[in-house]
């Protein structure tokens, strides 16, 4: 029977599935529900082939391919996001929302652990639906008619550090630097929930647009240190056969970068979304 636990400042547990078969369809909507609700679901003690992967994530929707992470060498579906025990740096070692640079951006990603450190290496999220409810009316409202700017230049392009620094894990500078930033609200309706969310990233936002630069950057640095308040954050502990679904409209995250000497290596699948709208 499956059972639906949430937690303390973002996500639910799910139990009592297996995700290595078909779901029946009154469980894919239980499950459809939570993420919606929740805005990141974890699964505990699953076993799933590469194969099983790809099955289960095409059943939410089509797959959205990333242009800028290594790619399995078989499954070009499935990112692979690995640290050697020699490298200093991670992949996502920082708060953000994945493909906010997007004209449509994705829906979520399927994250699953096939490689882990004896320690660390835990991801955090946080809830954009409790960063927005929390806010003052007054700040409502002022955010309520804004939107925002978003680019991938500044972390994938040629002068970009962030990729120079994880060597041939990312790449293809040369399609950052082809892709026209993206506008979205800074407040959205969820497509799923139908509850509002902030959406912006301290990763990808550059900008609010229309508003002079230094009152751009001093609103975004507000927002950006609100979004993370301890309260709206859940820290999940990886083990092997553990499974993380976050949607990538309602919530942040920041992978862990404190298992320096070991290897970690997940593998990622993205859901690809629909446009956003206030």
């Amino acid at each position: 029977m499956i059972e639906i636990d949430p937690l303390p400042g973002v996500g639910a547990q799910i139990t009592g599935i297996d995700l290595s078969g078909g779901l029946a369809n009154a469980d894919f909507a239980l499950i459809r529900s939570a993420y919606a609700e929740h805005g990141v679901i974890f699964f505990r003690d699953q076993d799933i082939s590469a194969e099983q992967h790809i099955a289960f994530a095409r059943r939410w929707a089509p797959i959205d391919i990333n242009r800028f992470l290594k790619a399995h060498p078989r499954y070009p579906e499935i990112a692979v996001l690995t640290k050697e025990a020699d490298q200093q740096e991670n992949i996502g070692g920082a708060w953000h929302t994945d493909h906010s640079y997007d004209q449509v951006p994705a829906m979520g990603s399927i994250l699953v652990a096939r490689e882990l450190p004896p320690y660390g290496g835990n991801t955090v999220f946080a809830s954009m639906y409790g960063a927005y409810e929390a806010l003052p009316e007054e700040m409502k409202r002022r955010l309520g008619a804004l939107r925002a700017v978003h680019s991938a230049r500044h972390i994938f392009g040629k002068s970009a550090e962030y990729g120079k620094a994880r060597g041939g894990r990312i790449g293809n500078a040369e399609a950052a630097e082809r892709l026209e930033d993206s506008v979205h609200p800074v407040v959205i309706t969820h497509p799923l929930s139908g509850k509002k969310a902030l959406y912006v990233n301290s990763a990808y936002t550059i900008r609010i647009e229309g508003m002079p630069e230094a009152e751009s950057q001093e609103l975004l640095a507000e927002l950006f240190a609100h979004c993370v308040r301890p309260e709206f954050s859940y820290e999940f502990e990886w083990r092997l056969g553990s499974i993380a679904m976050w949607d990538n409209r309602s919530t942040w995250h920041w992978a862990k970068n404190d298992y320096h000497g070991h290897r970690r290596e997940m593998h990622r699948i993205t859901l690809a979304g629909e446009p956003l709208s206030a």
